[in-house]
């Protein structure tokens, strides 16, 4: 019985795990008006190829512009403070999510990220399913009041 592994002899130190210091993250990314991105995992700092992932933090009170990540998946983990989603052609849906929650962003969705806390900076954890730095900013009229979405477990409904 042969196994793969003895035929092909892997540098497991060189390429094996990494830990990016949470003080060495790469702001060299794309932006998107309101927010700031930096990039923790990606294929240049750490080899990564199917994968990005980095933090996003949003001032107080503060909005990002509309935009959307093209073929992309992403998942928004909360850290701290009070994200508002708002997403759709207008911006018509709303939802909000707190410390431990985890949002997803299907790809091609506008959306609208908004810090729902006055006086807290709102940081989180993004993953996203590719390397490219896709961020589409959108001219968007939104709507004012948009609907409250709020999320059901497809599975135990």
């Amino acid at each position: 019985m042969s196994d793969d592994h003895e035929h092909h002899h892997i540098d497991w130190r060189e390429h094996g795990v990494k830990v990016i210091p949470g003080n060495s993250l790469d702001p060299n990314t794309a932006q998107t008006p309101g927010m700031n991105r930096a990039t923790a995992i990606n294929n240049a700092r750490a080899g990564a190829e199917k994968i990005w992932a980095g933090t996003v933090t949003i001032h107080a009170n503060a909005k990002t512009g509309t935009h959307h990540h093209g073929d992309l998946e992403s998942i928004i983990y909360v850290v701290k403070g009070k994200a508002r989603m708002r997403w759709g052609e207008h911006l018509e849906y709303i939802a909000e999510a707190g410390p431990g929650d985890f949002i997803y962003v299907p790809p091609y969705v506008p959306h609208q990220e908004i810090n729902a806390s006055r006086d807290e900076t709102l940081e989180c954890v993004l993953v996203r399913s590719g390397q490219e730095p896709v961020v589409v900013n959108l001219d968007i009229e939104p709507v004012e009041k948009p609907e409250d979405v709020p999320w059901i477990d497809p599975i135990h409904r």
